[in-house]
Parts: structure tokens; sequence; C-alpha cells
């Protein structure tokens, strides 16, 4: 799974979006579009991109305010695309987050070029950072920064005790946890015995694995043990 070529183009105009989409997929990005800053929000929200090629003049949330609400808990480059040349606005979004400024109309080489410069940089500088961050489990990944989990970059709506047992297991997927061991990490108290609290939740994780990938098996039942990540084959 590749999580270096993901860009989210957000521009409200249609026909300069579909120019941007033409024109990184022709060069071996794979794009999404976002054509209001709620819309991006909620793109950013539930997948993972590797870059944000961004407008100002957004309808729901302005181009600033998601530049803002991005760097609360992503690092990845943001590059502005706006026709809002002022100086000041340059330096503002530059000083609020954003990593580059393109002023509209643009030239198609200069924009590759940027967007190849920007992630060279973050692919350098947040490589040993990502192999922290993520956690991948066949073509399931965790994302510990942001406490979710994702198959084929589709979100598992997961509890919090649920991410925290899938989290535990991905982590020494080799190792195979006892119910006691899974309760006292995940809950932090002593275990009592009651074998039905940690089995109803290795139920509902299997659950929600099976309805986004039916094909695959992602956590084995060792009997009479407890608990592991199935092996790879």
């Amino acid at each position: 799974m590749n999580y270096k070529n993901r860009i989210l183009v957000v521009e409200d105009d249609e026909v300069i979006n579909g120019l941007l989409v033409e024109l990184l997929t022709s060069n071996g990005y794979e794009v999404q579009s976002a054509y209001s800053g709620t819309e991006a929000k909620l793109r950013l929200d539930l997948e993972e991109y590797q870059m944000v090629l961004l407008d100002l003049m957004l309808p729901g949330i302005t181009g600033e305010k998601l530049i803002k609400e991005i760097r609360k808990v992503k690092i990845m480059p943001v590059i502005v695309i706006s026709a809002k040349i002022a100086t000041e606005t340059k330096v503002e979004v530059l000083r609020i987050g954003a990593d580059d400024f393109i002023s509209k109309p643009f030239d198609n080489d200069e924009v590759l070029a940027r967007i190849e410069a920007q992630l060279r940089r973050y692919q350098v500088f947040s490589h040993e950072e990502d192999k922290v961050r993520l956690l991948q489990y066949k073509d399931l990944v965790l994302d510990t920064e942001a406490c979710v989990a994702s198959i084929n970059y589709k979100q598992l709506d997961l509890t919090a005790r649920e991410y925290k047992i899938l989290k535990e297991l991905i982590m020494h997927p080799k190792k195979v946890y006892t119910r006691a061991q899974l309760f006292e990490t995940v809950w932090e108290d002593t275990y009592m015995g009651d074998d039905n609290t940690i089995n109803v939740h290795i139920s509902n994780i299997r659950s929600k694995l099976n309805k986004l990938n039916p094909r695959e098996e992602y956590i084995e039942t060792i009997w009479g043990i407890g608990f592991k990540m199935k092996s790879l084959d």
C-alpha cells in the first residue's frame, strides 16, 4: 500500500479542480477532489493524504481556517493555489501553516515542480516518524497519532477500547495475548476472570473488519490461550 502519493485537491471551481486532477493523475499521483472546505475537512478526518492543494475562497470552511484545522493534527504539506495575490495574504497563510503559495493563473510545470519539492522534503523528514506513527498489518493500517484504523483508506468505526485492543495486537503480531493480558493492558485494571468482556470486544472488532474486507481474516483465536493477529502467509 502506497501512502506517499495521495493528494487532496480542494477547489470549488469545477474547471480548475478538474484541470488539477487531470494534471496530477497523468503524472502518477492518486488524487481526490473536494469542492468546499467542509467536504475537505470530512475527507481529511476519514482518510490519509500526503499533500493538500488548497484554494482559499471556499464555501463552508474557508481555506485559512482549514489550514489551521489541518495543522492541529497533521504534518503533510499544504500548498495554497489562490487568486488572492496580495503579499499580506501570502505571508498570513504561510504563518498559519501553509508550506507554499502558487498564484492563479498557474503554470502546470511550476505546480508539478513545487509538489515534487514539497513531497521530497516531507518524505525525508517524516520517514522515521511515519514508521512509528503508522502500524500496518496486511491492508489494515493504524494511525497512532490520530487514533484511527482503516482498511484501504476506509476508516473503521471503532470504540476507544476496540482501537486499543487492535493496536496492542498489531504492535506484537506474533504474540498470543491471554484475555487477562488484554484486559489489564486496555482497561488498566485487575482482571477478575470475566472472559465475556474480551470475547465481545474481539467479536465486535472482527465484525467491523469483516464489513470492510470480508475476504481477509485478521485476528486468530488460539483455543485455550487467547488471541493474536493471524499469521501472514
